[in-house]
């Protein structure tokens, strides 16, 4: 369930990127956020 929720936050954070909303309201660091993330499920799946 959490792989889930974790997905749809991430697809929701990459669209937002690609819009150009996170630049508009200088939320970038969510990207950095995202691959920090990312980092360890990997690693440890």
């Amino acid at each position: 369930m959490l792989f889930i929720l974790y997905y749809i936050v991430a697809i929701t954070v990459l669209a937002l990127h690609f819009m150009g909303v996170l630049a508009r309201y200088n939320l970038e660091w969510l990207i950095l956020v995202l691959a920090a993330t990312v980092f360890p499920a990997v690693y440890f799946l």
